[in-house]
């Protein structure tokens, strides 16, 4: 039985998962945009919105938090550029959108960016 266990492998162990997910976090807070695959896109959105919030908040011990998941000039460009933004907003940070599938494997890509 799968109870509670709603989380995508991708076919890594736990730590190389969690490494993954936090480059995707960064790269999205960096370049504002990120092209990858649609199941990756799906488990990166409420990582990157529950940032957000952490961020439109900015207490000494959210931006540590932010700190700690995404480094410090990540922290620092989520803090000061990003979150600013969405001070009037509830919720709905990112938006995915489909694109062809990739040529190669046939995998379903996506765009991730910040509406």
């Amino acid at each position: 039985m799968r109870h509670h266990n709603a989380n995508r492998k991708f076919g890594r162990v736990s730590k190389v998962r969690n490494g993954l997910l936090k480059s995707l976090a960064l790269s999205l807070v960096m370049n504002e945009k990120i092209k990858t695959t649609e199941a990756k896109a799906r488990e990166i959105r409420p990582i990157v919105e529950k940032m957000v919030t952490k961020g439109k908040g900015a207490t000494l011990a959210g931006r540590r938090a932010l700190t700690a998941q995404l480094g410090p000039t990540g922290a620092q460009k989520l803090v000061n550029v990003i979150s600013p933004k969405y001070a009037k907003r509830s919720g709905g940070y990112t938006r995915i959108t489909k694109l062809p599938a990739r040529l190669s494997d046939g995998s379903l890509m996506a765009i991730v960016e910040f509406v």
